[in-house]
């Protein structure tokens, strides 16, 4: 929700300024130039595109920056300090200024980074909000599922180095190069013909170690950040939902009220 400004008037500039640039013409218009730079971002790294117009994509790229700026120093101007309470403000703030980064030196590579004010589309669309948030609030839990597959991880790597370290030294030789192979294993890349199968031709028996790994890994681990992931989307839908209702419900007893007050004085 946007940070509210009770101590201006409505009639004040900067509530004005604030209704306008609110309002859905602004929003869909600021929507409209992230598609665009988006796109022209990605015409620029084409060769072709560079040479046939690459002085016109580098011209629109600036004016999506200043359009960007605009935006955010109007913003900033109607909410004043209160700006930098809503975290999406932040968010918008850090990426536009991510471009300002300079071109030259060791620096340069910042410059790539134009292509995160693509997120800002994040802030303009509220199920990817939805998304966002609930993925940020399941961090916590996520922590112990981490923790659980670096143990995990661990005792797996461990093991696949005694057992298979001297046979297979390029996968198995040391715990850093069982713990990537044992990654690879789990999302399932050329686990099969590409690891352990030729294992298997060594180990007759070494499915029994690989095949509970991956389904306790990918099947259990996974899915459990998966349905973490789920249910915090879920409860961030309902927490916003029940904002609405509270936001829609005082409204109505304040009009309430307000005509209570009215009829009292009529009754007087």
């Amino acid at each position: 929700m946007e940070p509210q400004n009770t101590s201006i008037p409505e009639t004040g500039f900067r509530t004005r300024l604030k209704h306008w640039v609110e309002s859905a013409l602004v929003r869909n218009t600021i929507l409209v130039v992230i598609v665009i730079n988006a796109i022209v971002l990605g015409l620029e790294t084409s060769k072709t595109m560079q040479g046939m117009a690459g002085g016109l994509l580098s011209a629109i790229d600036t004016i999506c920056l200043w359009i960007f700026v605009a935006e955010l120093t109007v913003k900033l101007v109607a909410y004043g300090w209160r700006f930098f309470l809503a975290p999406w403000n932040i968010f918008d703030f850090l990426v536009v200024s991510v471009s300002f980064a300079p071109s030259g030196g060791g620096l340069s590579v910042l410059r790539a980074l134009r292509i995160l004010r693509v997120l800002r589309v994040i802030s303009f669309a509220p199920r990817l909000r939805r998304v966002v948030e609930g993925f940020v609030s399941a961090l916590p839990g996520m922590a112990s599922v981490f923790l659980l597959m670096t143990i995990i991880f661990y005792i797996g790597a461990v093991m696949a180095t005694k057992l298979f370290g001297e046979a297979f030294p390029e996968w198995f030789g040391s715990i850093g190069r069982s713990a990537y192979s044992l990654f690879q294993i789990m999302t399932l890349e050329s686990w099969s013909m590409g690891i352990v199968r030729p294992v298997m031709e060594q180990f007759q028996y070494a499915w029994m170690f690989f095949v509970p790994f991956i389904i306790v890994t990918t099947f259990a681990v996974v899915n459990l950040l998966v349905g973490l992931i789920v249910n915090s989307m879920q409860d961030a839908h309902h927490a916003e939902s029940d904002e609405a209702t509270g936001s829609y419900r005082d409204s109505v007893m304040q009009k309430l009220d307000e005509i209570s007050e009215r009829l009292d004085r009529l009754e007087k």
